[in-house]
């Protein structure tokens, strides 16, 4: 059996880096008719920095996906920040992941794949699996990736 959401996130609490603070004028999350909607979130780091790089450039394809793993630290820690505990919600619904990667980078589904393989490890099998996009563009500051998410709520 799964420990609960916030179990798992106590075990990761050494890894957690702090909650950006908006780059704009936007809400970090909003939470509206039973869901939780995560803005765009970047691979903050423990120091409060921004991982930078472009996947095919001066990333390698496992660079570019522990840069996305280090983007669902960045939400945890958002969430936590803004919204409270993550035994609140439900399950994961919708992920849309964006790579800053070269036009020959073929590989964006599994950039993105350590963000969704760290969502699964925190809410489950299931509950941690929603739908999903991955594209590769250009992202702000040279961010490796770019994370937005939706959550259904208890």
């Amino acid at each position: 059996m799964n420990p609960n959401p916030a179990e798992v996130l106590k075990s990761l609490e050494n890894e957690l880096p702090p909650a950006p603070p908006p780059a704009g004028l936007y809400k970090p999350v909003l939470e509206l008719d039973g869901f939780l909607y995560v803005s765009g979130q970047g691979p903050m780091q423990k120091d409060g920095s921004l991982m930078r790089g472009r996947a095919g450039d001066d990333l390698d394809l496992s660079q570019a996906k522990a840069a996305a793993r280090q983007v669902g630290l960045t939400m945890l820690s958002t969430i936590r920040t803004h919204f409270g505990s993550v035994d609140r919600i439900d399950r994961l619904v919708k992920t849309l992941g964006m790579v800053n990667a070269t036009p020959e980078f073929p590989d964006h589904p599994l950039v993105i794949n350590g963000f969704s393989e760290l969502m699964q490890e925190v809410f489950g099998p299931d509950k941690g699996v929603g739908v999903r996009s991955a594209v590769g563009m250009m992202l702000p500051g040279n961010i490796p990736v770019e994370v937005e998410a939706v959550f259904k709520l208890r």
